[in-house]
């Protein structure tokens, strides 16, 4: 029987920036993700965390070791084929929403799926589809800029989903949200997770940590499984 590939494969990845003096923001580490997995990463600000996000969403390139996702050697990609991995794969939720505000909700979520070569009417389609699964059809025509941001949220999230990822990235999801409106946003996440996406998110919360299934924490740029703590 063929055993499945992880969804993250990490090993011997880092990323320095040249000096001087030389940066080392991520240091050599091996990690594994395996499909359906909800792993939270914590540690302090400047720790690495946001570097290492970008490593996984092949926004940025390692300056050494090799990163596997499903299975493929994204060392031995061109830039095109990034790009494809990149659009087909995975999906982002950024803290700052990172939404076109003079545009709907309906626009923004189409957004997703313009570097997949969806035409425009089966781009609507299905982003009426995940904005209702987001329980924002009530606003599918507002502007963004007339959102709270729990709803600007919800719209990032949804515009991560049209894609139909099989990684989702979250880089401090609740971080300019209430904590009831980040409650609402982390059970969305966890939905998401539980249709069977594999969920990577960076946090500083320990309380949002909580709600994933797995930790990672990083200090200095060291990666490190989080050992629970005993009850």
């Amino acid at each position: 029987m063929t055993t499945r590939a992880p969804a993250v494969s990490v090993r011997g990845i880092e990323r320095r920036f040249l000096g001087p003096p030389e940066v080392v923001a991520l240091a050599p580490c091996d990690f594994d993700v395996e499909h359906g997995d909800f792993v939270a990463i914590t540690g302090p600000s400047g720790s690495g965390k946001t570097t290492l996000l970008s490593l996984l969403g092949l926004l940025d390139t390692p300056s050494a070791g090799s990163y596997r996702l499903d299975g493929v050697d994204t060392a031995s990609l061109t830039d095109r084929q990034l790009t494809s991995l990149r659009a087909h794969r995975i999906g982002f939720v950024f803290q700052a929403f990172h939404l076109v505000g003079y545009r709907s909700v309906v626009d923004n979520v189409e957004l997703g799926l313009i570097y997949q070569g969806v035409n425009r009417r089966q781009r609507r389609r299905t982003a009426l589809e995940v904005i209702d699964q987001v329980g924002l059809t009530h606003r599918r025509d507002a502007l963004c800029t007339t959102l709270s941001g729990g709803e600007k949220q919800r719209v990032a999230i949804a515009r991560s989903l049209i894609r139909h990822p099989t990684l989702m990235l979250c880089d401090e999801p609740t971080g300019n949200l209430d904590t009831a409106t980040s409650n609402q946003v982390l059970d969305l996440i966890e939905q998401v997770h539980l249709q069977g996406v594999t969920v990577v998110m960076i946090t500083h919360d320990p309380d949002v940590a909580n709600r994933a299934t797995r930790r990672l924490t990083i200090v200095d740029g060291h990666v490190a499984e989080h050992a629970p703590q005993p009850a």
